[in-house]
């Protein structure tokens, strides 16, 4: 399956560039491109791709915005595409906001060729893309800005299982699947299972908003490990 992508980026360097990269690809097909984010949702109605490729700061409409309006859109509107950030910061407010929006995760421009590439599958197959040290990077930062959730968590986690409870603690702390799997003497697939119940439960798209979720519901606290 040819997997749709459209590029919103203000510099046209950048968008030339990764629209070559992506399209040299034989299962990927760059339908479009924007210089900013009011035009790239233009864009996105129009050509329903599978994936936009979002700078996170643009003028006219910023990618945060834009990604709000893509994931959240009006009455009328079916088409969700994913939103993977594109960033020259590791990790900043903008991308913990546009997480909280539903965003899929973010990718570094100047990440090699072959991660953004990578980047592009893993969040079209529906994936997050949220490496375990960015999660931990991006919860030390939530937690210097913001004050620890005060929150009981059984009040909005009472539907998971121990276990499944458990395992998003773990999730939020920015363990792999392996490292879960290791943790709690379980097989990988086992994990795999119980992240699905967890999501499903919650209501949440990804590993990201999971994590994000776990955060807020007070489940972790800074400095936790």
């Amino acid at each position: 399956m040819t997997i749709k992508v459209i590029i919103v980026d203000d510099q046209a360097m950048v968008r030339a560039g990764f629209a070559a990269l992506l399209a040299a690809q034989p299962d990927i097909d760059v339908v479009g491109d924007a210089p900013d984010g009011r035009q790239g949702v233009e864009v996105s109605r129009r050509t329903h791709p599978d994936v936009v490729l979002m700078d996170v700061r643009m003028p006219e409409m910023d990618g945060l915005e834009a990604a709000r309006r893509l994931l959240d859109p009006p009455i009328g509107v079916t088409h969700r595409p994913k939103v993977l950030m594109l960033t020259t910061f590791d990790v900043d407010d903008y991308v913990y906001e546009a997480l909280r929006a539903g965003a899929s995760g973010f990718l570094l421009k100047d990440a090699p060729p072959a991660d953004l590439i990578s980047a592009v599958r893993v969040v079209a197959a529906g994936e997050a893309l949220l490496a375990p040290s960015v999660t931990r990077r991006l919860i030390a930062d939530f937690a210097k800005q913001r004050p620890a959730p005060r929150k009981n968590p059984a009040l909005r986690l009472g539907g998971l299982t121990p276990r499944e409870t458990e395992v998003l603690g773990l999730i939020a702390r920015g363990l792999s699947n392996q490292e879960i799997a290791g943790s709690l003497i379980l097989a990988e697939q086992t994990v795999k299972t119980h992240i699905g119940r967890v999501l499903a439960k919650l209501g949440l798209r990804d590993r990201a908003q999971a994590v994000i979720y776990a955060y807020e519901s007070g489940l972790v606290s800074p400095g936790e490990r």
